[in-house]
């Protein structure tokens, strides 16, 4: 049995996550991001202990961080009058047929709903800009990139 309160690996390098068990039960884990270590599970009804944001909750953090950072520093080198950005999302799986812009139209395929509010005296042509800087984040522009993932196992 892991200790929960103890880090099995040594702190993982910038670009590195490393994940394990966070005890005997098998749903939560404990994750190591170059020192920074948080909890993930699943909620009770999905037969977690709920004991951290569940895989999809992290993934829609990194994308929500990174818009945030994007737009922000964006503002700033520009001096925009930006006070703040507050982005909300939410990750749901929707019929390919209900989605008329997508290739797939088969099945069920993965949609995130992100909102973001801007805050500050801006422009309508600088929220408008910004708006589009939020695409080029480069968590976004990686979940519409082609992603490959190579998995070996550590022996």
């Amino acid at each position: 049995m892991t200790d929960t309160n103890h880090n099995p690996w040594p702190d993982a390098a910038p670009g590195t996550v490393a994940v394990s068990g966070a005890g005997a039960a098998p749903l939560p884990q404990l994750i190591n991001m170059h020192g920074h270590q948080i909890r993930s599970d699943e909620p009770v009804k999905s037969g977690g202990t709920d004991t951290g944001p569940d895989p999809y909750d992290l993934l829609l953090a990194a994308l929500g961080s990174c818009t945030a950072m994007t737009v922000r520093l964006y503002a700033a080198q520009k001096q925009w009058p930006l006070t703040n950005v507050h982005v909300t999302l939410k990750h749901q799986k929707i019929y390919a047929q209900d989605c008329a812009e997508c290739e797939t139209k088969e099945g069920r395929i993965d949609q995130i709903d992100r909102v973001i509010r801007l805050e500050g005296a801006l422009d309508d042509a600088q929220r408008k800009r910004l708006m589009e800087i939020a695409d080029k984040c480069p968590v976004h522009r990686t979940l519409h990139s082609e992603v490959r993932i190579v998995t070996r196992e550590d022996t």
